[in-house]
């Protein structure tokens, strides 16, 4: 059972600081996860919430990996 609270612990072990926006991502992610969509660093590129640049800010290193295990979803095959 996923939660909000939980997301900020996940990110905290992370070295992330959640705002809004990241926040704003996570639902994109988990919406489109629910309704069985392949999520990629594109996609959320196109969400209209950030641009890829901005996405790899939020999440660096990893940034779909990171920003999948914080918002409680499986990695996307797309990540290596």
């Amino acid at each position: 059972q996923w939660t909000r609270e939980m997301a900020g612990e996940i990110a905290a072990a992370e070295g992330i600081t959640l705002t809004d926006q990241h926040y704003a991502i996570l639902d994109f992610l988990r919406e489109r996860h629910a309704r069985g969509e392949t999520l990629t660093i594109r996609s959320v590129g196109n969400s209209g919430i950030v641009d890829i640049k901005g996405f790899y800010g939020l999440f660096p290193g990893a940034p779909m990996k990171k920003a999948a295990k914080v918002a409680g979803i499986p990695k996307p095959a797309s990540c290596v």
